[in-house]
């Protein structure tokens, strides 16, 4: 079995950093670096909800998801250039939008609507898990500022492991992600829940109880998120 190409042992998370405030006008922002994958989000609070919920007397959580163009290593097209957007982004961005909606108790939170914007300004892999994240504390800072911290049920967080050449590791950056035999996506609450497993066997199918392996790295990635999204929100 090989070492990782970082060096990291099979269960450690990349160097990561959690900036809050990083955005001057936004109800919530932060900057949420993993590794060489860095991501803004932001929360941005309005007194109105989608036509589907108007007088149900509750609120809505959604999410949009964008990578700058050189956010990679060649350039890509703005996708408002291209007057549509991928089925990658759209998939992600309704993926945050679950994650977070996940934690709030939307009655509680009124007859108003929080964007979660996750813009990735460098990409090395988990940039979705990296986006859940970050968002969960821009959530937290903006229903801080609405004076509704209570409709907030809980921690979300999300990080990818994936069984490789160095077997089954935690928080793959870029070059993991590219070769791993298997990739996953966990998205789970700091009480123990599951959100979202997203999970894709690339060479051969894997066993369960390599999904095991995989989800007990997932728990102890997360964990340590956990911890450093308390720590944001208390600076």
């Amino acid at each position: 079995m090989s070492q990782r190409p970082s060096g990291r042992a099979a269960d450690e998370l990349r160097p990561l950093s959690i900036e809050p405030g990083f955005s001057h006008h936004a109800e919530g922002s932060v900057l949420i670096r993993a590794g060489g994958t860095e991501v803004l989000c932001t929360a941005s609070v309005e007194t109105r909800v989608p036509p589907f919920l108007r007088g149900q007397g509750q609120g809505w959580i959604t999410a949009e998801y964008g990578m700058l163009p050189r956010a990679t290593h060649t350039r890509g097209l703005r996708e408002a250039a291209k007057g549509k957007q991928s089925g990658r982004t759209q998939e992600i961005q309704r993926l945050i939008g679950r994650s977070l909606r996940a934690c709030v108790d939307l009655k509680a939170l009124g007859e108003c609507s929080i964007t979660l914007d996750c813009d990735v300004l460098n990409a090395d892999g988990g940039t979705r898990c990296a986006s859940i994240t970050g968002a969960w504390v821009a959530l937290a800072q903006a229903l801080k500022g609405m004076k509704k911290s209570f409709a907030l049920t809980g921690q979300v967080a999300a990080v990818s492991c994936g069984l490789t050449q160095a077997g089954a590791v935690l928080d793959l950056d870029y070059n993991e992600d590219s070769s791993a035999q298997a990739d996953t996506n966990f998205v789970l609450t700091a009480d123990g829940g599951i959100v979202e497993v997203q999970g894709t066997a690339e060479d051969k199918p894997f066993r369960p109880e390599e999904f095991m392996q995989l989800f007990a790295l997932a728990q102890k990635g997360t964990h340590e998120l956990f911890e450093l999204q308390r720590k944001a929100l208390e600076g």
